[in-house]
């Protein structure tokens, strides 16, 4: 008997977007998911000849290796992704790649062109989500949703956001997995909002730890980017990613840094934003310190302490107007095949 598994990323854009493809396909599927920065969630899959294996907002060039060994398995694989590609698409009868790198693109928006628009207030939550508002206003005016709902379905995608950021499932307010489940109970996420706290309960608690975030001083700044560090507690692991979205929007002339030291003390987990005046370039930067992401927003996983005054002298030497460019698959491009 043939199986499906859908395997995303435990953040707004990764849940939105599962969400959206099982409303417009339902059935049975096994969920593979985790927090923001567990980025190889493909090895946990085993499928083959038969199965089905549909993918969104994981990086491929952290999935790579083993999404080869699924087609090579003959399992058939679709592929909704916005990161930075690091080498070429695989292609093969049974692989379906819907890749745009577009700084104002999203794995929520893919999905929702591939199905037509069905959970447009799904899509919406999750390019709020992944902090692409003037791009989800302007969808959402379109698509005729009032300023009330925008602004509640921004709360929503923040909030679903901020939940995906942690160490361990013990620093989230609740398992990826578990908001999954109450997100596929509503077609419409401001349903979801009439009926559930759980959103409610996360904003609180994103507003109280950006609240004694931004109480610090930052580590180094000057007129075209800010580094900030944080300790390492429950509520900087949960604030890192929220943060240096809120710092971007608040100053969007300024590349923002948020860093706070991994565990083990040996090193730090960063979040970077590229100024939204000129989104592109943070990727290029983490890539240069083993990291990865996008144009506008990228992190590196385990930035050595020693190399922090090395980080902050190519983070302020960064043009965030250019970009190195690689090529995308758009969701007009024909069918891959391996």
């Amino acid at each position: 008997m043939s199986r499906r598994f859908s395997v995303c990323n435990g953040d707004a854009d990764g849940l939105c977007a599962a969400v959206q493809w099982y409303m417009h396909e339902p059935g049975p599927a096994t969920l593979v998911t985790g927090l923001k920065r567990e980025l190889s969630l493909l090895e946990r899959v085993d499928a083959g000849a038969g199965d089905e294996v549909n993918i969104f907002d994981l990086a491929m060039s952290r999935n790579r290796s083993a999404l080869l060994r699924l087609l090579e398995a003959g399992a058939r694989v679709r592929y909704f992704d916005h990161h930075a590609l690091g080498g070429d698409v695989p292609t093969g009868a049974l692989f379906e790649p819907r890749i745009d790198t577009a700084s104002d693109m999203c794995t929520s928006l893919l999905v929702d062109r591939r199905i037509g628009g069905a959970c447009h207030g799904w899509a919406l939550v999750g390019a709020y989500g992944d902090n692409l508002a003037e791009t989800a206003d302007r969808l959402a005016t379109e698509w005729g949703y009032a300023t009330g709902d925008r602004l509640r379905l921004r709360r929503m995608g923040e909030a679903i956001n901020y939940n995906a950021y942690g160490d361990h499932e013990r620093d989230v307010h609740i398992p990826p997995a578990r908001l999954y489940e109450l997100m596929m109970r509503y077609r419409d996420p401001r349903d979801l909002l009439a009926h559930e706290r759980v959103i409610d309960e996360i904003d609180a608690l994103r507003r109280q730890d950006v609240h004694r975030a931004l109480a610090i001083a930052p580590h180094w700044q000057d007129p075209g980017g800010s580094v900030l560090v944080l300790p390492d507690e429950p509520w900087s692991r949960r604030a890192v990613g929220a943060l240096a979205n809120d710092m971007a929007n608040a100053e969007p002339q300024r590349a923002h840094a948020v860093l706070k030291p991994r565990r083990d003390g040996g090193a730090f987990v960063v979040s970077v934003r590229a100024p939204l005046q000129a989104p592109q370039g943070a990727h290029a930067l983490c890539r240069d310190f083993g990291g990865g992401g996008r144009a506008r927003a990228a992190g590196i996983d385990g930035l050595p302490v020693a190399d922090l005054d090395r980080f902050i002298a190519a983070f302020a030497a960064t043009r965030w107007n250019s970009e190195r460019t690689e090529p995308t698959q758009g969701p007009s491009a024909p069918l891959g095949s391996r």
